[in-house]
């Protein structure tokens, strides 16, 4: 019994040295676990003895971003609406005056801002690291859908009879003030768009809190327009013609993020029509985008 006690006693005291020598270099930290010569540490510093330690709640190491990143299905809610610098005294037969009425001229071709839009549906766009991820190359391929809501009863024929005259036929397009009001009047442009630009941000790994700046230029090729027209007297039309819009467009774009907000703007510096008419298109609006 004697030795049993004695043995107890002795096992007691070794333990008591081992956790004690352990403290000691952890730094009386309860929250370190050591296994062999590993150091597991929840909080406070870690020792200067050599071992190995792996802080849990430390900071982790720097994300590594890669030089080229992909976004798909990015959408552009906004408006759009023009300049119109048109000498509508030299428009020639690309209008058509009622008689008893005054000629065509700027005001028949205001717009109704609120109801102007401008949809853009990108398909992806990348951008690619040139400068420590600050500044990238930003580029892709969408459809930028563009919509102009008439204030007046203005139509557009691709050729035929010219109303008014007599028997009057052609084959270029013309506009006319028509004899009936409409409660819609829109004239659609649909291109297929390829965007260009130079991207600055200022905190490239966390892009919700930085600000970022895109500027560059976009080409587009017009591969639909419609005027579409509602009419108590003749109900709902969709024509679909080729209205004299220039194939190509050309404008300058620009694009600012202020944390997860995003701002898009279009201008072009040419008409969108390729006769007649000097009316220069512009967009603004809201981009829904991770970047």
């Amino acid at each position: 019994m004697k030795k049993l006690t004695l043995l107890l006693a002795t096992a007691i005291i070794c333990l008591t040295s081992t956790a004690q020598d352990k403290k000691e270099k952890t730094g009386n930290n309860k929250d370190t676990i050591r296994i062999g010569g590993m150091i597991i540490i929840k909080k406070g510093k870690p020792s200067k003895d050599g071992d190995v330690e792996i802080n849990i709640n430390g900071p982790k190491p720097p994300h590594k971003k890669r030089n080229i990143s992909t976004n798909w299905f990015i959408v552009d809610l906004g408006f759009a609406n023009y300049n119109d610098q048109s000498n509508y005294a030299t428009a020639g037969s690309y209008l058509v005056n009622r008689p008893g009425y005054p000629p065509l001229d700027k005001n028949d071709f205001k717009l109704r801002t609120g109801k102007s839009v401008n949809v853009n549906l990108w398909l992806f766009m990348q951008r690619l690291n040139l400068v420590k991820h600050h500044v990238n190359l930003k580029y892709g391929l969408g459809l930028e859908l563009n919509n102009y809501r008439y204030k007046s009863a203005i139509n557009y024929n691709e050729g035929g009879l010219v109303p008014y005259t007599a028997n009057t036929q052609t084959n270029a397009a013309f506009i006319f003030r028509d004899s009936i009001s409409f409660s819609k009047n829109k004239l659609a442009a649909d291109y297929i768009t390829v965007p260009l630009m130079l991207n600055f941000t200022s905190k490239p790994f966390n892009e919700k809190r930085g600000v970022s700046l895109s500027v560059g230029v976009s080409a587009g090729y017009l591969y639909s327009q419609r005027n579409k027209q509602v009419s108590s007297e003749r109900g709902k039309l969709k024509n679909k013609g080729d209205y004299d819009l220039e194939k190509f467009k050309f404008s300058y774009i620009a694009e600012l993020g202020i944390g997860p907000v995003r701002l898009y703007g279009s201008l072009s510096p040419k008409s969108m029509y390729e006769h007649s008419l000097d009316i220069r298109p512009y967009n603004i609006g809201f981009r829904f985008s991770n970047w």
